[in-house]
């Protein structure tokens, strides 16, 4: 397995969060539409969030901790 690099995976989850902003929907109306449009406002939360995320190594885990609220 190749080496771990924290930072990188927190990176690809911002490529993600942009990826999901910037996709363009397919040609679908009504409920699927919804649907479709749902998914993605919730593919970008999560991905967002971890996207934010700092992160240490604790006891052997990783920890990240993702701001919930505005900035301080």
């Amino acid at each position: 397995m190749a080496e771990f690099d924290v930072d990188q995976f927190i990176s690809r989850f911002q490529d993600r969060a942009r990826a999901v902003k910037d996709r363009n929907l397919p040609p679908v109306a009504g409920p699927e539409r919804a649907m479709l449009i749902e998914q993605a406002e919730v593919d970008f939360t999560d991905f967002s969030l971890v996207g934010k995320a700092q992160w240490a190594v604790e006891d052997g885990n990783l920890v990240l901790r993702i701001p919930l609220g505005p900035p301080a």
